[in-house]
């Protein structure tokens, strides 16, 4: 079934990741040698904007980079994946953000120092509007400021787009913000944290219920390598089983999933389908090193999904 080129709006970070890799993780205290540093684009924003673009959708960036050599470096990785970066306002006298990532037994630690990505204001949503009103779909994060986030998420509502939002890295919302998004799409750790509700086990689905009592019109659970959970349109529970892969780097697969799910959504593809869709991509991310760089294309998942007989 052919699918319609969707437009998709990414409000949000952009970060130079200084991934380390070690096979252990430094003790508070220790230090150790590791076996390598690289320098990778990255941000969530920045991230799902790639995934995005490389899956298909013609993809915007709305965000911001400091005057510094990795504002230079960020700004070129996004050109080169063809993502429209007129919506990236670089900053002057303001270092770029940052994360610095710890690669360690098949996983990730992360800390992130925001720069220009705190300094991402409404009157830069405001400036963009001619690119929200071409949109399908607006997707959105937490690493720039919340208030940012919550205009965005009202401009788009009032020009009637989707709005799928990444509640990452949990923190206190206005409330307000869940009612704005069509789609959320927590882990079972922030799904936890928002509502308050103990997201493990059996308590899945009443914590879904909850997050949906404060607003959101779909919540759509990333369970890591179990796949993903969902109410149906009859109000069940609905799980889609991931996809076990060869891991070699996890960083960016939650940052996949959200803009392939955005993707499939944006391009008519029913709920069901899109989580799905959204699984693939997600686990083709981690079989690569690097955020960006492990973004699959729309070919592979499709020849993926050949291969798992769908």
């Amino acid at each position: 079934m052919e699918h319609k080129r969707p437009k998709l709006v990414v409000i949000g970070s952009l970060n130079m990741d200084i991934v380390v890799e070690t096979n252990a993780y430094p003790q508070v205290g220790e230090t150790i040698t590791g076996e390598r540093v690289r320098f990778i684009p990255g941000g969530k924003g920045a991230n799902q904007a790639v995934a995005g673009a490389r899956l298909g959708a013609d993809t915007t960036m709305i965000g911001a980079v400091g005057d510094d050599a990795f504002g230079d470096e960020l700004l070129s990785a996004l050109r080169k994946d063809g993502v429209d970066i007129a919506g990236v306002k670089r900053v002057a006298g303001t270092a770029s953000g940052i994360a610095s990532i710890y690669v360690a037994e098949g996983d990730n630690s992360i800390v992130v120092v925001p720069g220009a990505n705190g300094l991402v204001e409404p009157a830069d949503i405001d400036r963009c509007e001619d690119k929200l009103k071409e949109a399908d779909i607006v997707l959105l994060q937490l690493e720039i400021p919340a208030q940012t986030v919550l205009y965005a998420a009202r401009k788009a509502k009032s020009l009637g787009k989707l709005v799928v939002l990444n509640p990452a890295p949990a923190q206190q919302l206005p409330e307000e913000l869940f009612g704005l998004v069509d789609y959320l799409t927590p882990n079972r750790t922030e799904l936890s944290e928002y509502t308050g509700v103990d997201a493990d086990g059996d308590a899945l689905e009443p914590a879904i219920r909850r997050m949906m009592e404060l607003g959101a019109s779909h919540v759509v659970t990333t369970l890591g390598a179990s796949g993903s959970a969902y109410l149906n349109e009859a109000g069940e529970l609905e799980r889609i089983a991931g996809y076990r892969m060869p891991v070699i780097d996890t960083t960016g697969a939650g940052d996949c999933y959200n803009a392939a799910l955005s993707v499939a959504l944006a391009s008519g593809r029913a709920l069901g389908e899109a989580v799905d869709y959204a699984s693939m991509a997600s686990a083709l991310s981690v079989t690569k090193f690097g955020a960006q760089t492990g973004m699959p294309t729309d070919e592979e998942v499709a020849r993926f999904a050949k291969e798992q007989g769908k």
